[in-house]
């Protein structure tokens, strides 16, 4: 696992910088236009000033070209089993980077298990899903692929080859890959894409950085109980998540006396994560809900009264760092305008053209 500097502490500059934004930059059939540059130098590459570079693959380094070959195919719903469904289907813009359901719907009209967790900063992360059961964004964007999202396993051989065949993804994947497209190259532009959906445009980090009217006096008194409650044990740091894995309690069955989903459980077989789930980031938070794994409570007062008490006392396996505090309604109302502080402003709903030939 690689170290993130500013992990511990909120303090601090923040510069900002783009790349996974609405303008339609993409080089498509047809144009000769140029590609811009990546939001960091491609060989030390750390989008987030004051962090620790990105941990990038060294057998998928990042460049403009992949990238650009990546953000096509994340928009491209002739990805998905049922060509309904593209990555950008369950992880909406204005839905802080997440679908708006309770759990996703995949491929198919397959409903699944657990919520589309937001993806701003994802590229920072060293483990991904709720239960962190993929080690690399390439392995989460290929099991996507091929599981209940996109539902492409028993179609993979033929999308492969709808996507190869079209002459304008055909010179994209031989400039970026030296190769036609195939079912393990496709996985790896759209990770180098996702690498580059950075967070930090918000009233938040305007503040941080010095405007002292970017945020309200409610929202600065939030912060307040954000640090003074311990929230910012577990949503830490400028991605305020700590990426690690904790209990808290959702999902517990009392009268079973064990979790409907075990969480991370199935992933180490340590009895401590029975239930545990990652820290999900608070970036875009209000607009994000429903909220936790199993999209089991839809107002985000809800959650916050919910862990301001500890979430579920008792837990045979509970986390010390989820804490009991007594939070007043007005407190409850402050922290809540600290989170809508936290409202990432870049808008990423707007696709590519789609390449036809």
């Amino acid at each position: 696992m690689y170290s993130l500097r500013s992990m511990a502490c909120f303090a601090g500059s923040l510069l900002l910088c783009f790349f996974a934004v609405s303008c339609s930059w993409m080089r498509v059939e047809g144009s000769d236009s140029a590609l811009p540059p990546l939001p960091a130098d491609a060989e030390d590459y750390a989008p987030l000033a004051g962090f620790d570079a990105m941990a990038i693959p060294a057998d998928n380094p990042m460049t403009a070209e992949k990238v650009a070959l990546g953000r096509q195919l994340y928009y491209d719903s002739r990805l998905s089993g049922d060509g309904e469904l593209s990555c950008y289907s369950c992880h909406l813009s204005e839905k802080g980077l997440s679908d708006g359901r309770p759990t996703a719907i995949g491929a198919f009209g397959k409903k699944l298990s657990r919520n589309a967790p937001s993806l701003w900063n994802i590229g920072f992360h060293w483990a991904y899903y709720w239960d962190g059961r993929a080690s690399s964004l390439e392995k989460q964007a290929a099991a996507a692929w091929f599981g209940g999202n996109m539902g492409a396993k028993d179609r993979a051989d033929e999308i492969v080859a709808v996507i190869g065949g079209l002459e304008g993804y055909d010179r994209q994947f031989q400039e970026v890959f030296g190769a036609s497209a195939t079912a393990e190259n496709i996985p790896m532009a759209l990770a180098a894409y996702m690498r580059t959906i950075i967070g930090g445009n918000t009233a938040y980090d305007r503040w941080q950085a010095g405007d002292d009217t970017a945020v309200t006096d409610a929202a600065k008194r939030g912060y307040k109980v954000f640090t003074a409650a311990g929230c910012a044990e577990c949503h830490s740091g400028v991605l305020f998540t700590d990426m690690t894995f904790h209990t808290v309690g959702v999902g517990w069955d009392p009268n079973q006396g064990t979790y409907a989903d075990p969480g991370r459980f199935k992933v180490t077989g340590a009895e401590k994560d029975r239930g545990a789930f990652k820290t999900p980031s608070l970036r875009d938070v209000v607009d994000s809900g429903p909220y936790f794994h199993d999209g089991s409570i839809s107002s985000l007062e809800t959650v916050v009264r919910f862990m301001a008490i500890g979430g579920v006392p008792g837990l045979p396996n509970a986390d010390p760092k989820v804490k009991r505090n007594r939070l007043s309604d007005g407190e409850v109302n402050d922290l809540l305008a600290f989170l809508q502080s936290l409202d990432e402003e870049a808008d990423l709903s707007q696709a590519p053209e789609q390449i036809s030939r």
